[in-house]
């Protein structure tokens, strides 16, 4: 009995024996086996707080779950089984971490791999913009929609998606960072691609489609057919000058086109706009006959004239003669500007060459023709010197109104090398009507006319024998030119400075020199004065030819051959001595 009572006491105190603790504990560790951190698992609802749920997994201890992770906690019943995830068996704490929105995930994110595995179509909703593109709750989830892949057509308002549902296809997955991308335009691709065969297959020159405009360049705009892409090259755009496509279309603007041409095996595909509308060069002599007025915006300007568009596709040239009456224009840009709007006549149509001479000046009276009532023949006028040429002096009697001096018209007496000797430019001068040309729009004027012709009174104060000091003026290689008394120029001949040929004229004479002379030749039509010194010193004593010897250095010269005619002028030397 006390044996009996002692060995009861025994098992009380001990409660399991060796055996039973081993069992139950590879009991507990089996049980512990089963469930792995990062899993789904089940669990029942043990009891339902304020602010967590608490879910039996059958672990040693409960986990407690916040009761912001059940959006429908109402629904939500004591004694409830449902799914969790085990993120932790225990915290530093030594508590079960589970949570009920990971478990969601992990569901939808399963389902989401096996879409993209698959190629599974799923829905979502655009929810937000972000840089790029767009975000899409995609069965809960957050997914990522370039802005690429929305549509075959760029899109250029991504806030006009937003909120809308639409069909996606999982392209890319990323694991570590649970990052989805997706794509819709690869539906639409896929969508389109029967329509682009046909297409392609019906496509004909001549064909007229409708489309949608996909993209502009510099060069022309890229039409959306249905799935095939077209160009509309800019110079079949419109009859008109375009610089840019955006002059004539708009982004997604939905437009008409003609096929030109195609390549099949390419796919290039060759359209035109303007090519629906009527040439305009159709009965355009009936349009715009000869002597119409118009007006249109000059849209080129060259160096001979502008370029007016009188409608899109018809230009005309204004030439520069075709601008004024009167002013001399260099460049059309003196009198136009690009873009301005000017009017103008049609002056001649080659319909064939698709060409239009338009004038300016024709739209008001042509002031030639008065100009002989205004200048008559013979009347004097005051002008100023615009421009000197080697040949003469244009000189402006009114604004747009020229006329020439020719530089023997400048004076009676002098023979004038250049018209600056004479006059410079902005300086006034007195001139005489000569002559009016109106077909060739030139008028003749004169500045020596102003004065009588003095040659008549030359006439008699230089005949032939006449004594005459001249002071040399210009030295030439014929000879010196001298100015006379009243203010004519005449000509020495070399032959008739010396008795021996004058090897350097240079070296015995000097402009400002004064000679004796001797009148040998008047010529009164042709305005010509010769004189010789020889002829002077002819019969004088000699201690004046050997005065003028030893003034200009020259070789010695006796008064006896002199006397003996021995240096008398010829004919020969003084007609090839001229001072033109």
């Amino acid at each position: 009995m006390v044996e009996a009572f002692n060995s009861t006491n025994d098992l009380e105190e001990r409660e399991y024996s060796d055996a039973e603790l081993k069992e139950l504990t590879k009991l507990y560790e089996g049980t512990m086996g089963s469930i792995n951190e990062g899993e789904i698992i089940k669990g029942r609802v043990v009891h339902i707080g304020d602010s967590s749920v608490i879910v039996d997994i059958g672990f040693k201890s409960e986990g407690a779950i916040p009761i912001s992770e059940f959006p429908n906690i109402k629904d939500i019943k004591v004694g409830e089984e449902l799914e969790v995830f085990l993120e932790a068996v225990e915290n530093k704490d030594g508590q079960l971490i589970l949570s009920r929105k990971r478990a969601d995930f992990m569901r939808v994110w399963e389902k989401v791999v096996r879409s993209h595995d698959t190629g599974e179509v799923l829905k979502g909703r655009c929810v937000r913009r972000t840089k790029g593109g767009i975000v899409v709750d995609l069965l809960g989830i957050d997914a990522f929609l370039p802005g690429s892949q929305i549509d075959v057509r760029p899109v250029r308002d991504f806030d006009a998606f937003i909120g809308k549902e639409m069909e996606f296809r999982v392209v890319k997955v990323n694991h570590p960072s649970e990052n989805v991308v997706v794509s819709h335009k690869i539906l639409v691709e896929e969508e389109l691609a029967g329509q682009r065969k046909s297409i392609l297959d019906s496509l004909e020159k001549g064909q007229i489609l409708e489309g949608h405009v996909k993209a502009l360049t510099d060069f022309g705009v890229f039409v959306d057919l249905g799935g095939v892409d077209g160009l509309v090259h800019i110079t079949d755009l419109s009859w008109g000058r375009v610089s840019h496509p955006s002059e004539v279309v708009k982004l997604d603007q939905t437009v008409n086109i003609v096929v030109l041409d195609f390549d099949q095996e390419k796919k290039r595909i060759s359209l035109g706009m303007k090519q629906l509308l009527p040439h305009p060069w159709e009965n355009i002599e009936v349009k715009y006959p000869v002597g119409t007025k118009v007006q249109g915006k000059v849209v080129s300007l060259t160096d001979y004239g502008a370029f007016v568009e009188i409608e899109k596709g018809i230009e005309g040239l204004i030439h520069i003669s075709e601008m004024s009456w009167t002013q001399h224009i260099k460049h059309p840009s003196q009198v136009v500007s690009m873009g301005q709007v000017v009017s103008a006549v049609i002056l001649s149509l080659d319909k064939d060459g698709k060409k239009i001479s338009l004038g300016m000046k024709q739209l008001e009276p042509d002031p030639w023709l008065s100009l002989l009532q205004k200048y008559p023949l013979g009347s004097k006028h005051t002008g100023v010197v615009r421009n000197l040429t080697n040949f003469g002096v244009f000189v402006e009697l009114e604004e747009g109104v020229d006329g020439l001096v020719h530089i023997s018209d400048l004076s009676w007496t002098k023979k004038i090398r250049h018209p600056g000797e004479v006059v410079k430019k902005g300086d006034k001068i007195e001139v005489v009507i000569l002559s009016i040309d109106v077909d060739q729009r030139r008028i003749s004027l004169g500045h020596k006319q102003i004065q009588e012709n003095p040659w008549d009174v030359f006439a008699n104060s230089y005949k032939i024998g006449t004594p005459v000091d001249g002071k040399i003026v210009r030295i030439i290689e014929k000879g010196v030119i001298v100015e006379l008394p009243m203010g004519v120029d005449g000509f020495v001949p070399l032959s008739q400075l010396s008795q021996t040929p004058v090897k350097n004229v240079t070296d015995s004479f000097r402009v400002d020199d004064t000679l004796p002379l001797q009148v040998i030749e008047f010529d009164k039509d042709n305005k010509k004065i010769v004189l010789s010194v020889l002829e002077y010193l002819r019969g004088k004593e000699q201690a004046v030819v050997d005065n003028y010897v030893a003034n200009h250095k020259l070789s010695p010269m006796t008064l006896k051959d002199m006397m003996s005619g021995a240096f008398a002028p010829s004919d020969s030397g003084i007609n090839e001595a001229s001072p033109v």
